[in-house]
């Protein structure tokens, strides 16, 4: 279920995970905090409200993509993420358009089906273990009473995890591959609504013939959440599970559009029209204004989806966008470049910080890595160093940054247990000054 978060709780939340952006926390948190709003209101009025799309506008690598993933995750709504450039690639068909929103129901399907699978999960927990006490111990000739006493020796041993190694064979459901060529007479994605005339092939495979029976050996512990995730998934009602997708596709989905400007026309340069890019935009209006997409699983309204759309605009301007599409994305956030002061707090600031993450990786091998704040300065001073000399990348420079300073250990982890490493300033200097001062190898390496 979705989560009702207030604006400033989710400012909050998105602060613990993504340095600074301040103005567009704040858009996403008052269109996400609007969608619960319009819930509220009586019918006549609810359909009414549209929502308000965003348009992100920003360099690469400063979180505009990470907002968005984190703010769908916090509200736990369905979210898909298309690079808009991509149907302007050879081959495009202005229908392909329409496979965001097949894509948009299937993420809420899942979503939907893991939620009902951890719902039941108790109930499939006990289940399974009567399942594996069938394998562990087969039927034979003792007398009841008799069984029934090893029955329950075996349950003992199963919940204090002595069994674990042991071995059992188990049947279950497998999906079956669909026969080659189904894809290309269509299916969800990638032809006409459901497919060739309309007829869902690829559908019509998984009800009558897409599970087959397979039979392995594993342990214990393999085949307990086999059967576990077995008996979970026979407690889902399809139908129902696919109704709520929808609707939740249609009241709480999020379409991220990527790099929009690409698909932008520079009339400024006084080019011909890109009709390419141009009929990408034509194409994608109807979605955004509002329509009814057919999908495997049943009509898609796209009135209340909520688009998030991105881009650098080095070279267009949003303004390059056709009128219809300018109109609607009312909400225009310009997001920070980030320089030294923000790579730091990056580094050091975030629940799941680059220097946490390694420190935590390393540790499973019992290599403990120490960050001073020297150390972090250090690396946030020749990240943004060698995004001035070559691409500016953004916060993504940090991740080559680290993973080549912290080579050695990478490496060597299994050989130095017990090692605690000091990742000071000296230590980040001598590893990393050399490529960041040789700019035609930080080029390639950095």
């Amino acid at each position: 279920m979705t989560r009702d978060l207030t604006p400033s709780q989710i400012v909050s939340e998105l602060d613990a995970f993504i340095v600074g952006q301040g103005a567009a926390k704040r858009a996403v948190a008052i269109a996400v905090r609007n969608r619960w709003r319009r819930k509220q209101l009586a019918p006549e009025l609810r359909d009414e409200v549209a929502p308000k799309n965003i348009l992100l506008i920003g360099p690469t690598g400063v979180g505009k993509t990470e907002i968005a993933r984190r703010l769908a995750k916090l509200v736990r709504s369905p979210i898909v993420k298309v690079e808009a450039s991509k149907f302007t690639e050879v081959g495009y068909v202005g229908r392909d358009v329409e496979g965001m929103i097949r894509d948009l129901v299937d993420a809420a399907l899942n979503m939907v089906k893991q939620e009902q699978r951890e719902a039941v999960r108790g109930e499939a927990a006990a289940k399974a273990e009567e399942r594996l006490l069938d394998l562990l111990l087969p039927k034979s000739e003792e007398d009841d009473e008799k069984r029934e006493r090893n029955r329950e020796r075996f349950r003992a041993m199963l919940r204090e995890g002595r069994l674990e190694e042991r071995e059992v064979e188990v049947s279950y459901q497998a999906s079956a591959a669909p026969p080659p060529g189904l894809n290309v007479l269509g299916g969800p994605h990638g032809g006409p609504p459901g497919g060739v005339g309309g007829f869902d092939l690829q559908g019509l495979f998984e009800r009558i013939g897409g599970k087959k029976q397979v039979t392995r050996t594993m342990s214990v512990r393999e085949a307990r959440e086999l059967l576990i995730g077995e008996e979970a998934e026979k407690s889902i009602d399809p139908e129902k599970a696919q109704a709520e997708a929808i609707a939740r596709a249609q009241s709480d989905g999020i379409v991220f559009l990527d790099e929009i400007d690409k698909i932008c026309v520079d009339r400024e340069r006084g080019g011909a029209p890109d009709v390419s890019r141009q009929g990408v935009q034509r194409d994608l209006l109807p979605l955004v204004e509002g329509t009814t997409v057919q999908t495997r699983y049943g009509l898609v309204k796209t009135d209340h989806v909520l688009f998030v759309a991105a881009g650098a605009f080095h070279v267009a301007k949003p303004s390059d966008l056709i009128p219809e599409l300018q109109g609607r994305f009312p909400i225009r956030v310009e997001l920070d470049s980030l320089g030294e002061a923000e790579f730091r707090r990056i580094l050091s600031e975030p629940r799941a910080s680059l220097t946490r993450q390694y420190a935590a990786l390393l540790a499973t091998e019992e290599l403990t890595l120490e960050w001073s704040e020297e150390g972090i300065a250090a690396v946030a001073r020749l990240a943004c160093k060698v995004n001035e000399t070559t691409a500016n990348i953004g916060a993504r420079r940090l991740h080559t940054m680290i993973e080549k300073l912290l080579e050695p250990e990478l490496f060597d982890a299994p050989a130095r247990r017990g090692e605690t490493v000091k990742i000071d300033a000296a230590l980040v200097e001598a590893r990393l000054s050399e490529l960041v001062a040789d700019e035609d190898l930080s080029r390639y390496i950095l």
